[in-house]
Order: structure tokens, then sequence, then C-alpha cells
């Protein structure tokens, strides 16, 4: 117990340390200033904006960002589907893997677009190397560098500042942010064991005296800016459980520190462009506690273990390791469960269907709640939405006009806010209930009872919350989950984003208020509690049925030995 605790509150302090000069870095490179990367980025960046006829100087209004966006989002996935339908016919395919399933394509692309990594199939015998690389790893950048653009637009809308160029925050993001981090990344993978080649499986003789064929591929390129960039999907279909992709506890580290960096650090950044660091800070530690009580209960619930288990074998208290790597343990498996769940990257260390219902709690409940620390970009928009609401609220409940960052919160942007966080549950609530009310869809279903449920709604929150991961028990590439996953993930990324960037337009176009001794102080540590308190009203209460039908419910019969 306890030297799992020493590894869980040692991989925390790294991040701690890191968080705040990445996100100091990052605002630099959004707000124009100089950095480190200047002499080598300024020139690729105009040769860049030159061949894709972009003028740097030009600023967006909401729409025009968000029209932008969408073009080169459905661009970019219809090439990527495209490469996926024929990657028989191009180069770097030493398995001679044909196409998949037009369904599970269609899945995979969207899956990918949209930052989610929901994966359907096994990498390592439905992908060539140059589908791997030339088609996914081009879109997990190009998704987290979305998901980064998305959330410096809203931060410079909540400042009054224009919203800025789609394109050129893009491709900042890109140069100076997730290309570079990932090259020395998958470098200190490679360095651990981590392969990066092009070469085809390897042959060889087991100790039986058959032969074994061991996939391999770029997999250090793949696993960096998975974890990066908040993606989550494997090389391997067993993701980062595989010896491949994490090797050892000095590679579980890395991957768990670069799975936190950005999402963490967007809030520095936040605080720089507000000029409010005391503030950032405040919003780190009211996350970070969040986040503490979810590992918690995570870890407690894999050290105790499985109770029918342990009295079956006349035990009083043994870890559950069921679906853990035994290099990992029970700590760094509940660790990495609730990271993953909580920055949206569904990568996985260990299967999570077979975490404890205090685990499958956990990881609903972060996806749920969808700002701890949420996905990149993206997390710190939920987050300052919810305090946005919650200035709204409050104001009203004082009897003064509502105001956030010294102007009048509108009946527009209440209207665009409230928009961003209910289309979350309904792209998790209806799909839902018609996959638990159909046969068709329940076929899919490997449990009964409450686990089934949980299987069930966990596909649909990873997919809306773009995380990715699942529940693996669940029988999930077929014609109706591959659908609807894809049409939940679509709903949950675009739609939210085009309202996002409409309400990022609304605040900027607002006119200042000059503050008044009545204004609601939004930097206090009892307004932190009041958006404590509307995350959980919006959220929590939302979602409360479905935890009480599943982990919750399992946990009830766990403890009576039903």
């Amino acid at each position: 117990m306890g030297q799992g605790l020493l590894q869980i509150g040692l991989t925390l302090a790294v991040a701690i340390i890191i968080t705040p000069i990445l996100g100091k870095y990052i605002a630099r490179v959004f707000m124009g200033e100089s950095s480190l990367l200047d002499r080598v980025m300024n020139p690729l960046e105009q040769v860049i904006y030159k061949l894709a006829d972009v003028n740097p100087q030009e600023n967006m209004r909401g729409r025009q960002y968000a029209y932008s966006l969408l073009q080169s989002n459905l661009f970019m996935g219809i090439l990527v589907y495209l490469l996926l339908s024929f990657q028989k016919n191009l180069p770097w395919n030493p398995n001679d893997f044909g196409a998949m399933r037009w369904d599970l394509r269609l899945h995979t692309t969207i899956s990918f677009l949209t930052n989610t990594g929901q994966q359907h199939y096994l990498g390592e015998k439905a992908l060539s190397h140059f589908s791997s690389t030339a088609a996914l790893n081009f879109l997990m950048f190009v998704s987290a560098g979305t998901g980064l653009a998305v959330g410096i637009a809203f931060l410079r809308g909540l400042t009054g500042k224009p919203l800025g160029n789609y394109y050129v925050d893009l491709i900042r993001g890109i140069t100076r942010i997730l290309l570079p981090i990932s090259v020395i990344g998958a470098i200190v993978l490679l360095a651990q064991g981590v392969p990066q080649t092009l070469s085809a499986p390897l042959l060889i003789e087991t100790l039986e005296g058959r032969t074994q064929y061991i996939p391999t591929g770029p997999v250090a390129s793949f696993e960096i800016i998975k974890l990066l960039g908040t993606n989550g999907g494997g090389f391997f279909g067993a993701n980062s459980a595989h010896p491949f992709e994490n090797p050892n506890g000095a590679t579980n580290l890395i991957e768990l520190i670069v799975m936190m960096s950005i999402p963490t650090a967007m809030i520095f950044v936040y605080g720089a462009f507000t000029n409010n660091i005391k503030q950032a800070w405040r919003l780190f530690w009211m996350v970070f506690i969040i986040f503490l009580a979810l590992l918690w209960i995570t870890a407690s619930g894999e050290f105790i273990g499985n109770p029918l288990v342990n009295s079956n074998l006349g035990l009083e208290q043994l870890p559950n390791l069921e679906g853990k790597e035994v290099r990992f343990g029970w700590s760094q498996t509940a660790l990495w469960a609730v990271i993953a769940t909580a920055t949206m990257n569904g990568a996985v260390n260990g299967m999570h269907d077979s975490l404890m219902p205090a685990g499958g709690f956990s990881t609903l409940l972060s996806m749920f709640l969808h700002v701890i620390w949420g996905g990149i970009g993206t997390g710190i928009v939920y987050l300052l939405i919810y305090q946005y609401l919650t200035a709204f609220w409050a104001g009203l409940m004082v009897g003064t006009t509502p105001e956030f960052f010294g102007r009048k919160i509108t009946k527009r942007s209440i209207v665009l806010a409230s928009f961003v966080v209910l289309i979350h549950p309904i792209a998790v609530l209806i799909p839902s209930a018609i996959a638990l009310a159909y046969p068709v869809s329940l076929s899919g279903i490997s449990n009964p009872g409450a686990h089934g449920i949980s299987q069930v709604v966990y596909e649909y929150i990873s997919a809306s919350a773009n995380n990715g991961s699942g529940f693996e028990g669940l029988i999930d590439n077929t014609l109706w989950w591959n659908l609807s996953s894809a049409g939940t993930m679509l709903l949950g990324r675009y739609v939210a984003i085009f309202a996002v960037l409409l309400l990022a337009d609304s605040m900027a176009r607002t006119k200042p208020a000059p503050a008044i001794p009545a204004t609601l102080k939004t930097d206090t540590l009892l307004f932190n509690g009041l958006t404590v308190a509307v995350i959980f009203i919006f959220s929590f209460l939302i979602f409360f049925p479905l935890l009480v039908n599943g982990p919750i419910a399992e946990g009830f019969r766990l403890a009576t030995g039903q």
C-alpha cells in the first residue's frame, strides 16, 4: 500500500512542477511573444502560410473560425477515409492488409478526426504502417491542434480580444508545441525499448519449436502523440498495456506525465491571458482536489480487491489484479485510469472492464464532468463555461446584473453556454437508451445486469467526451455500434465546438462594463466553491441515475456477496 501511494505521489508531484512552466510557454506561443523555436519555425510557418494561401494577420469572427475548422476537418476526414480504403495498394504494407469494412473505416476516421481514438479494431491486425502514420498519426496531430486552437480562441474572446485566425492557431499549435515535444518524447521512448520501424513482423521460433509472428512498427512516434494530444488510440489492440508501447516503469511514468501535461497547463494559459495567475492556481487546486477524490475512490477499490474472490481464496484482502499488467500493479493502473479519463485520453495500461465498481464509478464520473482536466484545449473551455454560468446564477441570486470579466452576461451568451453544457448528456443518454431498449444493440453486451449497463453507457460517454477508452467486454465492431458511436463523436465534438466559438465571439463583442462595489468577484475561494456546486448540479445529477444503475448497483451486489 505504502509503495503504491508513494509512486502515485511522486508522479503527481512531477506533474505539478511541470504544469505552470509548460502553461507559460504555451501562452507565449499564442500571445505572439518570442520563444525558443522562433528562428527555426518562423521561416517554416511562412512557407506553410504561402502554400495554403493564409493571411496570418487576418482575424476571424466566430462563424468564420468555425466554418474554417469544419471545412478543413471535413477535407482531412475524406482524405484519411480514402487512404484507409486503398491501403492494400499503398506502400509500407508488409502484411498485405486490405481495407476494413466501410462502417469500421468510417468509425475509425471519425474517431481519430474528433480526437477520440476510440478503436473497434486491432491495429496490428488491420492497419498497414502507411495507414498508421500517414492517416492516423496525421489526424492525431491535427485533431489535437484543432482542440488547442479552439481553447485559445475561447480565451481570447473571454478577455475581449479578437478570436484570431484558425489556420495560424492550428499551425502554431503543431509546429511550436505538439511536434517538438513529440520528437523529443519519441526519442526518449525509443531509448527505453519502444520500437520504431517500418519492417515486417518478426518471425521467431518458440521454445516449443513452433513459429510465431511478433508485430512491430512505427510505435514510438505513434505512442507519444496519442498521449500528448489526448488521442488515446493505440498502435496495438492492448494499447499501453502492450510491452512494445509501454515497456517498463520509466516509460509508464513518462507517459503519465505527458498525458497530463497540456490539459493541466491550459489553466495557466488562462492565467496568462487574463493576467491573473492567482486565479489560475485557485482553479488548478479546485480541479486537483476533485481529481484526488476520484483517484482515492479508484485506488481504494483496487487495493481492497474483490471480496468474492478474496473470500473464495480464504484471504482477508488481496488487490484486484484482474486485467492488470504485473509490472504496473494496482496503484499505477488506478492512477492511469483516472488520469486517462480525466484528461479525455482514451489510452489504457490495464483493462477498464476489469476495474472494481469504484473504478468504474470514477472513470465514468470523470467523463460526465468533462472538466477534470478535460481534453486538450476543450477542457479549459468547459471549466470556464461552468464559471460563466456560475457568475450568471450568483449575480441573479444577490440581485446584481451578472457580469464576467468586466462584461455583461447577455441572453444570447447564456443560451449558447447552456447549449454547450447540455449537448454532452443529449449525445450520451439518447443512444444509450436506444442501445438498452433493442435486442440488436444488446447483442454486443457481454455482461448481464449492472455491469452491462456500465458497458453501454461507457461506450457513449467515451465517444461524446472524445475520450475513446472502453469497457472492452463490449462486442462493439458491428454496424450499430460503429455508426451510433460515430454519430455521438460528431455531435459531442463539432456541435459543441461551433457553439463554443459563437459564444467566444459574443463575449468578445460585448462592451466592457466598469467595475462597481457590487460587482461579483470571480477570483475568490467562495466563487470557486460555487463553481464546484454548479458543475455537480449540472453534470453529476443529470448522470446520477446511470451511476446508480451501473457501478453503484454493482458495488452493492459485490458488498452483499451476490
